[in-house]
């Protein structure tokens, strides 16, 4: 079993999902629902699944779990274009955010193939 918080990229997202929360405290009420619940939900599922994953007895559950945080960043990447293009993040905050995003997804696919590597050579 192994420690979440000894990941970089579980701090990384974490901190991605606090200031996913913070971005969309602005969106309009009737969003409340909508948008601003997707993005949150997805952003803290990534660092949710992160630490599951470190919860999981196997190698493969391990990466399993990994996809599935990779997947939950690339609906957080799509939701975030959709508030920028409807104006609810300004573009100097949408570039920090998708910034943000598109490094996680880089530490995460990293990961995924060392996990992978790791678990052929077994």
């Amino acid at each position: 079993m192994k420690n979440f918080r000894d990941l970089k990229v579980w701090t990384k997202a974490h901190e991605l999902a606090l200031s996913a929360y913070r971005a969309t405290a602005s969106f309009p009420t009737e969003e409340r629902f909508g948008l601003t619940s997707q993005i949150r939900r997805c952003s803290s599922s990534i660092p949710a699944n992160i630490a599951e994953s470190c919860g999981r007895g196997s190698d493969g559950d391990f990466q399993r779990f990994l996809q599935v945080a990779m997947g939950s960043a690339t609906e957080l990447e799509y939701h975030l274009l959709l508030s920028r293009d409807l104006n609810y993040l300004t573009q100097v905050m949408y570039s920090e955010l998708d910034q943000n995003v598109v490094e996680v997804k880089r530490m995460l696919a990293a990961l995924i193939v060392k996990v992978d590597s790791d678990r052929s050579r077994k």
